[in-house]
């Protein structure tokens, strides 16, 4: 039920300011808005003295908005950011608007104003920490898509507003790449350094891995939740084959092993694919690897008759496949060592299965 829909029932905004003995502009206010959770016990008891037929659930508004049946909070080094599972048919994971906003050093009243400022011009705002005009050339379009359609969600007796948390990788990465291309100021550089913690502590995968652990959803992800995750990255439709790791990945991946490049055979060495295994394909989703030697069995003459990669589904493995790999290459060439590397790696996107590493700031000997 709509604000303006409950404050009807009362008789209108002037009959319910008196009621509640407050001003008429507040309840102008809430009449296109909502009615703030602090307010809405006392209103319940009103429509209880007043004979009014009035539920708790009456204050949610459109009831499509799902719930958040898991909340919770993840941390990376200082950084608090609140997440949600929501009890849609996905189990949506969700970050916390105003947390992103919070982590990546923007101010909560310049977004008001910012959003403010769209609604007036007529027209869909990016959030204020994706707004400056350099950085838009980097913003794909799905990621726009996700950042101008946040999610509305309930969580406890209020509404919240926040986005997928699988786009907070694609933000950071937006950061990194104005960084590379030379076109942020300084003030954008101290953002940048804060995409940069977070990219090293998230990653495309990661990040639903993270979210589960600090609402405890992991603890009732069942094998058909799994399987449902599976269905989506892979196919028994095996595909053509075209080139999908960059010549860059296995220039950085023989560099950080102290192996020549490029190898003086055209077939690459047997343990590149084990290598393979362990940074990219153990780190998209659970269970996948197993599920591609299922459907890519080595075969009697000792090989593989195609690419893992061909199994992939376009419309999800693929991209997963490609973000995890741009990921992947960036942490390489910030590494000089395999140690390093595989360090760095573990804590940005975990296998799965084990341990996640965080990368809490070292403390200083004095």
């Amino acid at each position: 039920m709509t604000a303006a829909k409950i404050i009807d029932k009362f008789g209108g905004q002037s009959a319910l300011a008196r009621l509640l003995g407050t001003r008429q502009s507040t309840i102008q206010h809430w009449y296109n808005n909502r009615i703030p959770a602090k307010w809405q016990k006392t209103i319940l008891d009103l429509a209880k003295e007043q004979e009014i037929s009035l539920k708790a659930e009456d204050f949610f508004g459109d009831p499509s908005i799902p719930g958040a049946s898991h909340p919770g909070t993840i941390q990376i080094g200082d950084m608090r950011i609140p997440c949600a599972v929501l009890d849609d048919q996905e189990s949506t994971r969700v970050l916390s608007e105003h947390g992103v906003t919070t982590a990546m050093r923007s101010r909560s009243g310049a977004s008001k104003r910012h959003k403010k400022k769209a609604q007036e011009e007529g027209r869909a705002p990016l959030p204020v920490f994706m707004a400056s005009n350099n950085l838009k050339p980097f913003i794909s379009d799905e990621l726009r898509d996700g950042l101008t359609n946040p999610i509305k969600y309930r969580i406890g007796s209020r509404l919240a507003q926040g986005f997928k948390a699988e786009l907070l990788p694609a933000i950071c990465d937006v950061w990194l790449k104005a960084r590379d291309a030379g076109v942020l100021n300084s003030q954008q550089l101290r953002k940048c350094k804060q995409a940069e913690i977070l990219m090293r502590g998230l990653a495309h995968i990661g990040i639903i891995a993270l979210v589960d652990e600090a609402t405890g959803y992991q603890e009732i992800r069942d094998r058909l939740a799994l399987q449902k995750i599976l269905d989506k990255f892979l196919t028994d439709e095996w595909a053509k084959w075209t080139k999908t790791f960059p010549d860059d990945y296995y220039k950085e991946l023989f560099r950080l092993k102290n192996i020549p490049y490029p190898p003086t055979s055209t077939n690459k060495p047997q343990y590149v694919g084990h290598w393979t295994n362990d940074v990219v394909y153990s780190r998209l989703v659970p269970g996948v690897v197993k599920a591609l030697k299922k459907k890519n069995p080595v075969m009697p003459a000792g090989y593989r008759r195609r690419r893992h990669h061909q199994y992939l589904t376009k419309d999800y493995g693929h991209p997963a496949l490609k973000e995890h790999l741009s990921n992947v290459i960036f942490l390489m060439k910030t590494c000089s060592s395999w140690q390093d590397f595989k360090t760095r790696l573990d804590m940005a996107s975990p296998k799965y299965g084990d341990t996640m590493l965080l990368p809490f700031r070292e403390k200083k000997h004095q």
